[in-house]
């Protein structure tokens, strides 16, 4: 556990330079692709309405677009291309190129009329596109687009295949494609529940893979583990969740863990914990990190396991205020966070990937590992 603190004090940190306008940085995400002679790019959406693209190197802004009405939830990048998505309470989601410097955007994908978004995601093969709205009247819809790029298209418009609308009761928080399994989708919503698709299949109905209840209000979801079968969840009272869709074929039950405040379970060895921020998923040594922060922009991180959250080491010295926001990029083992300093921060050591992996050998290895079994299908539905 020493080597993890000492890997984590010894991290280079490189924040972006003071904007002109202080915006709170809402969301981040980064390229998939990288070409040598232009390196990758970081896109950040900010709480001014605007989305920005930054060098991941240098942390410069190389541009910003600004093109919804109203406000904005979520920033993706594609998985094969350098194309940027962002979602609005608008009724759209719309493509930016990232490597061009237009003001408008290079396709549109309307909604319903009634449609607000406040979450959204593509899949791992760029095809589909998924967002989730508020709840109007009686309805908080999952609303999917064709996204592929079609040549002959005489606009670049796109209007809905359809929508799921018997999945939430109330708006749709959060939505998450696997990251290999194109047809795998998970969502989560402020009625507590987090639902897991197979898209492929025929109707909403026979779609609905599994029901996980949360308790709480979704506030994160994500995948981890191998073939990315497990999925965490936070809410907005600063609880966790982890189910483990192996077991859906068997008679065990798929929680393995469900804790209502980690601020009341979890003691910090410096500050205290005011609220999670997400999940770090390092698919290298199978492990799933939980970060958590201060107010005053001290990042810590827990490790997960079936005996509960550990703290790890704590992050200062990046940010000043609250942060709202991360992304983790395991290609080159770096961290992106964001918060209401107006500050994008990258964290990024050589050695971090060779020091977690050997301490948390020695650490950890008094805990069962979960057994995978790569044959295992998402076939019987369950809820918990």
């Amino acid at each position: 556990m020493e080597k993890i603190e000492e890997c984590f004090v010894n991290l280079h940190i490189k924040c972006s330079s003071e904007s002109k306008e202080p915006t709170y940085v809402l969301g981040i995400d980064s390229s998939k692709t990288v070409q040598a002679e232009k390196g990758s790019l970081v896109a950040v959406l900010c709480s001014n309405g605007s989305i920005r693209i930054y060098d991941k190197e240098t942390l410069n802004v190389l541009q910003e677009f600004s093109g919804h009405p109203g406000l904005l939830h979520g920033i993706r990048f594609a998985n094969c291309c350098d194309s940027v998505y962002s979602a609005s309470t608008d009724g759209t989601v719309k493509c930016w190129d990232a490597r061009l410097a237009g003001k408008k955007p290079v396709q549109l994908f309307k909604g319903y009329p009634s449609n607000v978004f406040i979450s959204f995601d593509i899949n791992c093969n760029d095809h589909v596109i998924c967002a989730g709205t508020e709840k109007v009247d009686d309805d908080a819809l999952l609303v999917f687009w064709d996204a592929r790029v079609n040549s002959e298209a005489l606009s670049t418009t796109r209007d809905p295949l359809g929508t799921y609308s018997e999945a939430h009761s109330d708006d749709i928080t959060q939505v998450c494609f696997h990251p290999r399994n194109p047809n795998m989708l998970v969502t989560g919503s402020t009625d507590g529940l987090v639902n897991v698709f197979d898209i492929s299949a025929d109707d909403e109905e026979h779609s609905l893979v599994t029901t996980c209840n949360s308790t709480s209000s979704v506030s994160c979801i994500g995948w981890f583990g191998r073939e990315y079968k497990q999925i965490y969840c936070m809410t907005h009272d600063e609880g966790f969740c982890w189910w483990d869709l192996n077991h859906l074929d068997t008679e065990e039950p798929i929680t393995c863990l469900n804790i209502q405040d980690v601020r009341e379970i979890v003691s910090m060895k410096e500050d205290n914990l005011d609220y999670l921020i997400g999940g770090l998923y390092h698919e290298k040594i199978d492990k799933l990190f939980v970060i958590g922060g201060t107010h005053t922009g001290r990042i810590h991180l827990m490790t997960c396991t079936r005996s509960g959250l550990t703290p790890v080491t704590s992050l200062g010295r990046g940010h000043a205020a609250t942060v709202r926001s991360l992304c983790w990029d395991g290609r080159d083992s770096a961290l992106l966070t964001g918060g209401e300093d107006a500050r994008l921060v990258l964290w990024k050591s050589g050695g971090l990937e060779s020091t977690l992996k050997d301490s948390m050998k020695r650490t950890f290895s008094e805990h069962q590992k979960v057994l995978i079994d790569s044959n295992n299908s998402y076939k019987r539905r369950k809820k918990q």
